[in-house]
């Protein structure tokens, strides 16, 4: 089957986060779909399949499957009105976090997601330990954010992923702060899904728009992800829904030679 390999957020190849896609006619396995995710060794691999008018859509990281993925979402949009069905400007994705909407507005794709809710937590030492960094804030949502206080202390952080990979809060662990050129910046580590730095990350962000639009009273802010790739999201809350939109980059297209 077709296999492409898209670098979303980005503004060309070798910048954002590389993402597999795989638009099948018909479903495979768990278990194959799992091993395409290891074997292609990125933060995440969706597949989609149409069903009726609605493309049912599944994101893989090489740790197991997750309800929710930005990058890859906006890769798999990115293939769909481009090499699918390229006459028409927007798609519909039904998923584990309900129907995602991606509108393509001239070179720039635009994800339509939930805003996800977090609870303030209390700082850890052992958060502490594991970043090696005092953060001035904690909250939970499916993942750990830690907010810092500058820029320049997301951006030097060094991280032991053996350690954040043993903290009992969260999936993912987030670094954020108010930006120097930009509303805000972060950063997002995964090695519970053996990913130690994801390029960039559009789920963290469901929870980065409200958390920013409400500290600086803005509805609209443009996000910039501090990974060595690097990558800008431009933001938009809207009640109970964000909007995050980026341009993409295509970096291949091959053949999967797969029995089974």
């Amino acid at each position: 089957m077709k296999y492409y390999v898209v670098d979303a957020f980005a503004e060309k190849v070798f910048e954002g986060n590389p993402a597999g896609v795989c638009i099948m006619n018909d479903w495979i396995s768990d278990e194959i779909m799992q091993k395409i995710a290891i074997e292609n060794n990125l933060s995440e691999t969706a597949f989609a399949v149409k069903e009726e008018k609605i493309y049912r859509l599944r994101w893989f990281t090489p740790g197991g499957e997750i309800n929710l993925c930005g990058h890859a979402t906006l890769a798999t949009a990115y293939v769909i009105l481009n090499f699918v069905e390229n006459q028409v400007e927007s798609v519909q994705f039904d998923t584990l976090s309900g129907v995602l909407t991606v509108n393509k507005i001239g070179d720039l794709y635009e994800l339509d997601f939930p805003v996800v809710s977090s609870e303030k937590l209390p700082v850890t030492e052992q958060m502490i330990e594991a970043l090696g960094v005092v953060p001035t804030e904690a909250y939970l949502n499916r993942d750990l954010v830690l907010v810092l206080e500058s820029e320049k202390a997301v951006k030097n952080a060094d991280p032991d992923f053996s350690k954040l990979e043993k903290l009992p809060e969260g999936l993912g662990v987030c670094i954020t702060a108010k930006g120097n050129d930009c509303d805000f910046v972060s950063r997002g580590f995964f090695p519970k899904l053996k990913v130690n730095e994801d390029p960039v990350t559009g789920s963290l962000h469901c929870c980065l728009i409200p958390f920013w639009s409400e500290r600086l009273e803005k509805r609209e802010m443009v996000a910039k992800q501090l990974s060595n790739r690097g990558g800008t999201l431009y933001c938009k809350l809207e009640g109970t829904r964000v909007r995050m939109a980026g341009k993409a980059a295509l970096y291949s297209i091959a053949d999967l030679h797969i029995g089974y």
